[in-house]
């Protein structure tokens, strides 16, 4: 099976400067997905102004009734310097919480992945969409982005006909 054939990829946001930039992902739909990966990416940037990155559901991709999306594991790889070196994932386990950040990691490029299963949102209530934000950095400048890697799709797909994660 080819990658595409079984994941699809969604801008949370594009490259931008986290100091200035918007920094909210857009909302992703897991109503044919059973699983995704949020996917931040950020430059080395100034000593204080770390990013914090923060998952949110709610019950449509518009962010109607969001409520906070709380998560205890996160995988990242920091570098002060180039991640090319970088091969393993470190695991971070954190009490339940819907945001996480390293007081180092301004000052390194770094990668990091929070991995969410369909099942973990409040579906008897309802949510079945997530986002997930970075907040102003602060002073200086930093470059970042970020994306969602969905996969488990309901509905076996080609690449041309995976279902939609944008659309309610």
């Amino acid at each position: 099976m080819r990658f595409l054939e079984g994941h699809n990829i969604v801008e949370g946001f594009p490259a931008v400067d986290l100091q200035t930039g918007a920094n909210n992902g857009d909302y992703v739909s897991l109503k044919q997905y059973g699983h995704v990966a949020v996917v931040f990416a950020s430059g080395i940037g100034t000593a204080g102004d770390d990013p914090t990155l923060t998952l949110q559901q709610a019950t449509s991709v518009a962010g109607g009734s969001a409520k906070a999306l709380n998560f205890t594991t996160m995988f990242r790889k920091q570098a002060a310097t180039s991640l090319a070196a970088v091969g393993a994932w470190t695991k971070t386990t954190q009490a339940a919480a819907n945001s996480y950040t390293n007081a180092t990691a301004a000052e390194e490029a770094l990668i990091w992945v929070v991995e969410v299963d369909a099942a973990d949102l409040d579906v008897v209530s309802g949510f079945d969409c997530l986002r997930a934000t970075v907040a102003d950095v602060g002073g200086n400048a930093q470059p970042g982005y970020l994306f969602y890697v969905l996969s488990e799709p309901r509905y076996a797909a080609t690449p041309a006909d995976m279902p939609s994660a944008i659309v309610d």
